[in-house]
């Protein structure tokens, strides 16, 4: 039996579990479940994450823009990154692979080509695709986004039945229960055009992105028949749980 394909989208918020440093605990948290599920579902990551990784170990000083100062501190902590995801997955029987994209691939035929041979090859050979921004030479998610449209588009490019984005909410809440300070979550979304009018403008604290950009994400992914589930990373299990239907998500139909 064909195991389904779930491209899991880890914001820079879930991956610190809100704190000012990667949490080795989430890693293992996410590897655990992957393991578990490998019988049925094959993952693709795409994880933020790198900038805040660098934040741990150094301050650069700087004159220039920030956005440079960022692309620094993504080029030292995405080593980082990646080797606290090799060293928890590894330790659960987990193979990992670095996979740096922008989105020039994207546009470029041959690039698209090549990006989902090469994912599928090693997906195919047991090993976790771990997707970034490369931040080096682009901007966009730095700017905007936290890889949320990232993820889409590789959601999209890699035939994924599902897009789960892990973030630091419980879905998408509707705008009502905010203001009174009792979130409820929308639990089903068929129009995304009514979904726009329930959001804020609100951004994370790590990331770059808010639910704005992740309605934007869902959109890429529903135009590809892709249903995209919004759950909240910093619980337990959480994967499992969604998949299970066991917590309350937001679940954006495809």
């Amino acid at each position: 039996m064909k195991k389904k394909r779930i491209l899991l989208k880890i914001g820079s918020n879930t991956l610190t579990k809100e704190t000012n440093h990667i949490s080795r605990g989430k890693v293992e948290d996410i590897g655990r479940q992957i393991a578990q599920l490998s019988s049925d579902y094959e993952f693709i990551i795409v994880s933020s994450g790198a900038i805040a990784a660098a934040k741990q170990f150094v301050k650069l000083e700087h004159t220039g823009p920030e956005i440079n100062v960022k692309q620094a501190l993504a080029a030292i902590g995405q080593p980082h990154l990646m080797r606290i995801f090799q060293e928890s997955f590894r330790e659960l029987g987990l193979l990992t692979s670095q996979c740096l994209l922008s989105y020039s691939d994207f546009e470029n035929s041959d690039s698209r080509v090549n990006i989902k041979n090469t994912i599928n090859v090693l997906v195919a050979n047991n090993f976790v695709p771990i997707i970034n921004e490369n931040d080096t030479v682009a901007t966009d998610e730095i700017k905007f986004g936290d890889n949320d449209k990232l993820a889409a588009l590789t959601a999209s490019l890699l035939d994924a039945d599902l897009l789960l984005i892990a973030t630091n909410t419980n879905g998408i809440y509707t705008k009502e229960s905010l203001e009174n300070n009792h979130p409820k979550t929308i639990a089903t979304v068929n129009d995304l055009s009514n979904l726009v009018k329930e959001i804020g403008n609100g951004k994370s604290t790590h990331g770059t992105g808010g639910m704005q950009s992740k309605i934007e994400a869902a959109t890429i992914a529903q135009k590809a028949s892709i249903e995209t589930w919004i759950v909240n990373g910093l619980n337990e299990n959480f994967i499992q749980d969604a998949l299970q239907n066991s917590i309350n998500y937001t679940k954006i139909k495809s």
